[in-house]
């Protein structure tokens, strides 16, 4: 059997945690996955009805759905993104995330 890459293990765990912490929470769950001089990679965890309010994001971020479905809002728009699918977040646009069921997101900034 092929062993798994301690980075990789690492990266489970902050996934593992932050599904454990959500369990308990009452507002989505985030932790960094990865981090470095100009970017950021966080894990979001959702229970369904749970939502990140109206925010803006700094510099280019991608939000990537890994599980669940979820409500993208900006500018008064909607996108439903489904399992696998990812949207660009511009820079300085207030946007807000709802989650439709429980769902795990990646989100990549800079």
């Amino acid at each position: 059997m092929k062993e798994v890459p301690l980075v990789a293990k690492d990266y489970f765990m902050v996934i593992k945690d932050v599904l454990d912490q959500l369990q308990h929470a009452q507002h989505p769950v985030a932790k960094a996955l990865h981090k470095c001089d100009h970017c950021k990679v966080l894990v979001l965890a959702f229970k369904k009805g749970m939502a990140l309010k109206d925010h803006t994001a700094h510099q280019p971020t991608k939000l990537v759905v890994i599980n669940g479905n979820v409500v993208y809002t900006e500018g008064g728009k909607e996108v439903t993104l489904h399992q696998y699918d990812e949207i660009d977040i511009p820079v300085e646009a207030e946007h807000a995330v709802k989650a439709l069921e429980d769902s795990l997101c990646l989100l990549t900034q800079g």
